[in-house]
């Protein structure tokens, strides 16, 4: 913890550091609690964490986006009345940098925590999915006029479904570990779907939709909730913020949060688009972008459902082919039950589609 200390003491943070503990259960990022003197009785608490090189191979680009980023929100939250160091992170700097590299090459940032605040790891019912609905729409509105072009690709290709689309077919076709034959199945499935994962890509390029900033993880987890009112205050975790559409963040949520089985779901009965979920979520998302979205982007929603559900599949099945090498698995086969259930619900987008179609005429 001597070493630790030693980073954390780079940040400028207020008052003498009085202790530091690890904190939360992030798989991509080791995380600590910094606690210091603050002024007064009350001490001030931070966040520090060392960014994931592996994952992000340019840390210094991954901080300019959020200091940019927080920085242009705090603007539009204090114009807004509210407080900016509850509705948004707060990056605290180390001398001319957001980060500390060390001399073995690690990257550690820091942030102010969030006080009085906690996250959820699941919906447990429609309200919270509407909340959290709500939430990501504002995150969307408030930044509708940020140049996102300005933004660094922190993941390149990282929603380009049809650059996933091609490594899908170099994994088949390579087959480097002889697992083609008993996946022929979800296989034909994908290629029937090539069409589908041109659909975002081609209306970004013909100018259909705009460029926008997207968060691109836009889980529950990832929204901080007021512990005294329960609603939501603040989004987090931004390390893959970058260009992109908003088609990406309604997909995503929909994704993981209206499937109504687990993700490695082993029984696909389980399986199927939540429709309620669905329309609290499309409900929530265009209140909350509060008329920053196009006619075509609202028109388009279930599609980016069913596009970014479709891309996790293809993703799951590619590292499947390629023999578990990016996601960690815990038992033999996860990653191809991985790809069944977002198959699966790729499958029941499309026989429920109308419906859905109907449900965001109606938002």
């Amino acid at each position: 913890m001597d070493q630790i200390r030693v980073i954390a003491e780079q940040f400028q943070t207020e008052g003498k550091i009085l202790e530091i503990q690890p904190f939360g259960n992030g798989l991509i990022n080791t995380t600590y609690q910094v606690i210091c003197a603050g002024d007064g009785s009350r001490e001030k608490r931070y966040i520090l964490q060392r960014i994931n090189h592996d994952i992000f191979k340019k840390p210094w680009e991954l901080m300019e986006n959020i200091r940019n980023v927080t920085e242009f929100l705090k603007k539009k939250i204090t114009a807004a009345g509210g407080d900016p160091e509850r509705e948004t992170l707060t990056v605290i700097g180390a001398g001319n940098q957001d980060y500390v590299k060390t001399e073995s090459g690690e990257y550690w940032r820091m942030y102010l925590l969030i006080e009085d605040a906690y996250t959820m790891e699941a919906v447990e019912k429609p309200e919270d999915f509407y909340h959290c609905a709500v939430s990501f729409g504002n995150f969307q509105r408030q930044l509708a006029d940020y140049p996102a072009e300005t933004l660094y690709e922190t993941i390149p290709n990282f929603h380009n479904t049809v650059s996933r689309f091609a490594d899908f077919v170099k994994a088949v076709e390579a087959d480097v570990c002889g697992r083609k034959a008993e996946v022929e199945a979800e296989i034909r499935f994908i290629m029937e779907r090539e069409a589908d994962c041109r659909a975002i890509c081609d209306a970004l390029t013909a100018g259909e939709i705009p460029l926008r900033v997207t968060h691109n993880d836009t889980k529950i987890n990832n929204i901080m909730l007021d512990n005294e009112t329960g609603k939501a205050i603040c989004v987090i975790d931004l390390d893959t913020i970058m260009p992109g559409s908003s088609l990406y963040d309604f997909g995503d949520s929909i994704r993981s949060g209206a499937n109504t089985g687990a993700e490695d779901e082993t029984d696909l009965s389980k399986v199927s688009c939540d429709t309620e979920l669905f329309e609290c979520y499309a409900r929530g998302y265009v209140e909350g972008c509060a008329g920053s979205l196009t006619d075509r982007e609202i028109d388009m929603l279930p599609m980016g459902a069913k596009v970014i559900t479709l891309e996790q599949g293809i993703r799951f099945l590619t590292d499947y082919l390629q023999g578990d090498t990016y996601y960690k698995t815990t038992r033999p086969g996860q990653n191809l039950d991985r790809t069944r259930t977002q198959l699966k619900m790729v499958a029941d987008m499309e026989q429920k589609w109308d419906v859905l179609q109907e449900i965001v005429k109606n938002c």
